[in-house]
């Protein structure tokens, strides 16, 4: 199962401006739902899962988050990636009491149960490497996302 074929063009964006982690979230969550990728419930599900079990990762240059929630709000499935002018703060997955300035947002959009843990798995494998972070990060085309994804 290849990430590359979850990205969809339309939910790739770079260097996006936006206020906070709310802001953000609808954006992404607001060009799913006009896709007909998710349900209308699917951002408020997002970030009730955000505060519960938030996804906020402090890697060592850059910081990643991994916003998703249930599978029965996605009709189709996607990877949404999304780089960001200024960071904006998440709560971190390992100690929700503290939070990080997130550069990279990877918000997935699973209705497969078994694919869920193996996506999950092949994201932590690209977001562990440093220089694809950083790839992804500098990315200024949206093939240049899918290179890193390959």
């Amino acid at each position: 199962m290849s990430l590359k074929s979850f990205l969809k063009d339309d939910l790739i964006k770079l260097n996006i401006e936006c206020e906070n982690r709310d802001h953000l979230l609808e954006i992404l969550a607001e060009e799913a739902l006009k896709r007909g990728f998710v349900t209308d419930q699917f951002l408020e599900k997002v970030k009730e899962r955000e505060a519960a079990f938030p996804t906020g990762l402090s890697l060592s240059k850059y910081n990643v988050a991994i916003p998703h929630t249930d599978p029965e709000h996605v009709f189709e499935q996607f990877i949404a990636v999304a780089t960001l002018e200024k960071p904006v703060s998440f709560h971190l997955m390992d100690d929700k009491n503290k939070e990080a300035d997130i550069d990279v947002v990877i918000m997935l959009g699973l209705n497969e149960p078994h694919s869920q843990l193996t996506v999950l798995q092949q994201i932590m494998q690209v977001i562990q490497d440093e220089a694809k972070v950083e790839q992804i990060k500098n990315s200024t085309t949206v093939s240049e996302v899918h290179s890193v994804f390959n």
